[in-house]
Formats: C-alpha cells, sequence, structure tokens
C-alpha cells in the first residue's frame, strides 16, 4: 500500500484552493484593525482543492469504523448506531434551536430533556435524573459530588471511597477528584467483591462503595444487595457505574437492588456515536434523599408549561453549560421509544448471548481466568500464547490483517496479558463468526508459526510502530527539513 504524504510535503508554493475575481468596490483593510485578526501562519500548507479532498479522502479510507466492520473492544460498547436516530436529531427543529432561546420557543426541547429523564428514571428505578454530565466519568463526579454534598451536610463528608480492583479504571480518578482516598477491595476467585473484605473495610470513615455491575469481567455482582446492606448498615452509599447497563436494560433495575446513585453512558447502552462519533452524555441518577444535591437547573412542569427550577438550595451547582449535549439526548430518546421497553430487553439479553457465544467457542483457545458464568463481555488472557512467545499486542495487531479491529487490551489488570471482548446486540452471527475464525487461525499461528503472529500487522497502511519511542517522544510539530522514513 502506497504512503499517503502528508499534507506539508503536498504542498507547493502559490497553489490555493480557490480563486475570487478582483473586488469591484473600494477595498477597507481597515475596518479590521482593531479586531483580533490572525496573521499569516508560518509554514501553512499551500494545496489545491483536489489535494485537499483527495488527501484526506485516501486517509479516512485507512481508518476502520464501525459503519465498515466489527468492534469487539470490551468495555467500551462499540456497536452500531441506527442512522435515523441521526436524521431525528439533524432535524431543523432540533439543531438549530439556541440554548439561550426564551422558554416559550422551546417547549419542545425541554419535553424532550424532561421525558429522557422519566425514562432513564424508569427504566433504572432512580427517583430523578440530571442530564447535565456530559460523559461517564462526569458522572461520576458528579454522582460522587451528591454524596458528598449530603454528608457533608450532616458533619462529615467522610474521607474514604471502597473500589473493586474489577470496577472501571475512571472510578478511583473521580473518588480522587471528589476529595476521598481510594480503598481497593480485591475480587474473590469468582471475580466479584468479597463480602467479607467489604465488611472489613467498611467503617464510618467510609463515604461510599463505588461498583461495576456487571464488572469489567463481564460477570454481575450477584451479592450486590448484601453489599448495600453492608454499606448502608454503616452509613455509606452505594454508587453504581452504569457503563455496563446494555447487559441489564429491561431485565433487572439497579435502584431494586439498593443503589443509591448511578450514571449512566447514553453513548453507550443508548446508541449514540461512541469515541470519535462523539461527544458523550453521562446523565445521573438518584434516589430520593440525593434529589435535593443533583445540578441545577431542574426542569418542572407547571400549568401545562415546561420551565427551569434554579431554586434548589442544597444543589451542587452547574456541571455544564445550558443542559448537556442535547443532541445526543434526542437521539437517546429516539433510540429508547423506537424500541420500547419489549425491544430495550431484546438488547440486553442478545448482547448477553452474543458474548457468550464468542466465550463458548473461544475459551479452549485462549485461557478464562475466571469460569464464572459472564453476562455481556468475557476477558480472555494471552496465557497460552505466551508459551510460544506470542503476547496479545502480537494478537491485536494480527487480527488488524483479517480486517477487524482489536479488543480491548491489558485490561482489566487483575488479568495479565488481558483480551476484553464486547461484541455487543448489534453483531450478526456472520460477523461473529469472521472475528471467532480469525481468532482461532491466530491462535494456530502461535503455535506454528509465531513470528508470522509476532511480526503483524502485514497488510495495514503502516506497520508496527515504535509505540514507546512514540509515547516518550512525540513529534508534535512539522519540521520542514525533517526526513520522514
Amino acid at each position: 500500500m502506497i504512503r499517503e504524504p502528508l499534507i506539508f510535503e503536498i504542498s507547493g508554493k502559490g497553489k490555493r484552493a480557490f480563486s475570487l475575481p478582483e473586488l469591484d468596490v473600494p477595498s477597507k483593510k481597515d475596518l479590521l484593525r482593531n479586531l483580533p485578526v490572525r496573521d499569516e501562519i508560518e509554514g501553512f500548507p499551500q494545496v489545491s482543492e483536489v489535494e485537499i479532498v483527495r488527501h484526506f479522502t485516501r486517509l479516512s479510507q485507512t481508518n476502520h469504523c464501525i459503519d465498515v466492520g466489527f468492534y469487539p473492544l470490551g468495555s467500551c460498547t462499540m456497536k452500531y448506531n441506527p442512522k435515523i436516530n441521526e436524521k431525528i436529531a439533524s432535524l431543523l427543529e432540533f439543531n438549530s434551536s439556541h440554548p439561550a432561546a426564551p422558554l416559550d420557543l422551546v417547549q419542545g426541547n425541554l419535553e424532550v430533556l424532561k421525558t429522557t429523564e422519566e425514562l432513564l428514571a424508569e427504566l433504572t428505578g432512580m427517583d430523578a435524573f440530571s442530564l447535565q454530565p456530559s460523559a461517564g466519568a462526569q458522572g461520576e463526579l458528579v454522582g460522587m459530588m451528591l454524596i458528598r454534598a449530603y454528608l457533608g451536610e450532616r458533619g462529615n463528608p467522610r474521607k474514604i471511597v471502597l473500589i473493586p480492583d474489577s470496577a472501571h479504571g475512571t472510578n478511583p480518578s473521580s473518588a480522587h477528584l471528589c476529595g476521598y482516598r481510594v480503598q481497593e477491595i480485591r475480587s474473590n476467585k469468582k471475580g466479584t467483591i468479597d463480602l467479607k473484605s467489604l465488611a472489613q473495610n467498611m467503617t464510618e470513615e467510609v463515604a461510599a462503595l463505588m461498583i461495576t455491575n456487571p464488572n469489567t469481567l463481564g460477570v454481575f455482582e450477584a451479592d450486590i444487595k448484601k453489599m448495600a446492606e453492608i454499606v448502608h448498615s454503616k452509613g455509606g452509599f452505594v454508587y453504581m457505574d452504569g457503563a455496563n447497563m446494555n447487559a441489564l436494560i429491561g431485565v433487572c433495575r439497579p435502584g431494586d437492588m439498593d443503589v443509591d446513585v448511578i450514571h449512566l453512558n447514553l453513548h453507550k447502552t443508548f446508541s449514540t456515536p461512541h469515541g470519535g462519533g462523539g461527544p458523550g452524555s453521562g446523565p445521573v441518577g438518584a434516589k430520593r434523599m440525593l434529589k435535593p444535591y443533583l445540578p441545577l437547573p431542574i426542569i418542572e412542569r407547571k400549568e401545562g408549561k415546561y420551565f427551569l427550577n434554579f431554586d434548589q438550595p442544597k444543589s451542587i451547582g452547574k456541571v455544564h453549560s445550558f443542559y448537556g449535549n442535547f443532541l445526543v439526548i434526542v437521539k437517546a430518546l429516539a433510540y429508547i421509544l423506537s424500541l420500547g421497553y419489549e425491544g430495550l430487553k431484546e438488547v440486553a439479553e442478545i448482547a448477553v448471548l452474543n458474548s457468550n457465544y464468542v466465550r463458548k467457542s473461544l475459551e479452549r483457545e485462549y485461557y478464562l481466568k475466571y469460569k464464572t458464568p459472564t453476562l455481556h463481555e468475557c476477558v480472555f488472557s494471552d496465557k497460552f500464547q505466551r508459551e510460544n512467545g506470542v503476547g496479545n499486542i502480537d494478537i491485536a495487531k494480527r487480527l488488524i490483517d483479517f480486517g477487524l479491529h482489536p479488543p480491548t487490551m491489558s485490561f482489566p489488570l487483575i488479568v495479565r496479558g488481558a483480551l476484553m471482548t464486547e461484541p455487543t446486540e448489534t453483531e450478526s452471527k456472520r460477523d461473529l463468526d469472521l472475528f471467532i475464525d480469525a481468532m482461532k487461525q491466530i491462535s494456530k499461528e502461535a503455535k506454528e508459526n509465531p513470528e508470522v503472529v509476532r511480526s503483524a500487522p502485514h497488510t495495514s497502511y503502516v506497520r508496527r510502530l515504535d509505540e514507546t519511542t512514540a509515547a516518550r517522544d512525540p513529534v508534535l510539530r512539522w519540521k520542514e527539513k525533517k526526513k520522514i522514513k
């Protein structure tokens, strides 16, 4: 495959993408003298329109995307997003409304927001929701801020947050940013929280237990109500990371498991573009005792009209400009309403079915540290392949040669050489079989010809990069005299 040159290499002095006739009115450059007009950028590429179009089109064709193929990224839930959701969010009435418009002109928008809040509350068993947080990590932080505000009002915000070693990686950061010290709870042989360890660590200095359920192994924390009882007995709260809610939606509700606060990822569970297709949305739901602390403003309805209530003296305040990433919320509502309760339940059922199909198909080829039944995702490791000098990074690179995106790598940390796979409910059996066959082929190669795997990828746009040097000594600026190898 021919390497696409940098746009600086295509550049030629005097080239331009457009040509305009001379002005037929007097030039008045001094009209801009008091404005912060940017000077010419030294070394800025000069290219024609066709060169620009072809350059970026060729680059786009080297990238893998969900419209091209399968993303088996565990924990990230990279599923296909129905195009009808995009169509609805692009309606003029939605995308042209201004967030500062008078309330009389955005009653429909407020109804969308309020309806989404109410549906999310019903699906999770919570009493109220805020749609302001713009991503899962911010949702986690907001959830912990609610807990801290509640405890602080009672004179002691406490000092510690308990987090299992199978939790999402952002959980400790969210707790730390909220002023807490993190204390890790080790998993047992099943890959779940050990109740004895939890009971020993749960004191009146602990503000909350942050739990991901199902956890990052894909294992459901079946003892969650017992955990909640232990935490509540000492006056603490149970925070649930709801990033894996696509395994539970329509089947069970965290609120019924005695969870006090939860965040959801609309850009994962409720099918809006994730990652580079962002932005995201991480709404937070809370039980009644934490409701007064939710971010401002609160959407309410009176005499048939929606309005924003800022009169919430216990609120933690605003956490996002205006009221969150509105068009992402529109897409999520379209998804929920188009599927209905039975459709959402089927989402969870197929997600679990697809994951277990992959697991059963590969469990003889790749090592499973935990034999516990899993739901929407499972975590293999490279233990068998390491015997022949092949690691998980080699397996991931070789998958690229099959036109497949690698799974999540080296996470969770409790599984050495982890290969975390989550097929999601949107993948067909045919696409799952393509992934399974590729993984089996790579396992065979690791035994019979390991160098083929270790030297992969062979057919990609670029070969294996020196990731260590790239991380330690990145080249962030174009240097005209620098030679590109």
